[in-house]
C-alpha cells in the first residue's frame, strides 16, 4: 500500500521572489495566506532572521520544500529557464536551509535547472547542494 500524506497550503512561504507581479495575482496569493520574502528581505535582513520567520510561519505543520533554482541570481545559477538578477547568493539558501533543522519535512523538489544553460554545470552543482542540504535536514532513524 502506498500512503500519500495530506499536504496543506497553508502556511506556506515563498522566498527569494524579485519578478514584477500582477497586483490581482499578489492580492489573491496573500489572500490564501501565502508568506512572500523577497530576495531583497534576504538581502537586507540576512539568512538567521529569514529561517527565524520561516520556521514561526511553519510552526509545527508538516513541509514540503519546492526549490526553485531560479530564486537563485543567475551568477550562481545561470542554468535555468527564466534568469534574473539580484536573486540569491549560494551561500545564502545554503545557510537559511543549515538553520531550518527540526521542521517536519515529508518531501522536496528542485526545479528549472536547465543544461544548455548551464555554464560550467555551475546551476547542476548548486541544485545539487541543495538536495544534499534537504537530506542534511531529514531526521532519519538509524537502521540496525
Amino acid at each position: 500500500m502506498v500512503t500519500i500524506p495530506y499536504i496543506r497550503s497553508n502556511p506556506m512561504v515563498q522566498v527569494g521572489l524579485r519578478s514584477p507581479v500582477d497586483r490581482e495575482v499578489l492580492d489573491w496569493t496573500l489572500g490564501q495566506g501565502v508568506t512572500m520574502v523577497t530576495a531583497q528581505d534576504v538581502h537586507e535582513q540576512g539568512p538567521m532572521a529569514i529561517a527565524a520567520q520561516i520556521r514561526r510561519v511553519i510552526g509545527e505543520a508538516p513541509v514540503y520544500l519546492s526549490f526553485d533554482i531560479d530564486a537563485l541570481d543567475p551568477a550562481f545559477a545561470p542554468g535555468t529557464g527564466t534568469p534574473e538578477i539580484g536573486g540569491l547568493a549560494s551561500w545564502q539558501a545554503q545557510a537559511i536551509m543549515r538553520r531550518l533543522r527540526g521542521l517536519k519535512f515529508i518531501g522536496m523538489d528542485l526545479v528549472e535547472v536547465c543544461p544548455p544553460y548551464d555554464v560550467a554545470e555551475i546551476t547542476a552543482l548548486a541544485g545539487a547542494t541543495i538536495a544534499w542540504e534537504y537530506l542534511c535536514l531529514l531526521d532519519i532513524p538509524k537502521v540496525e
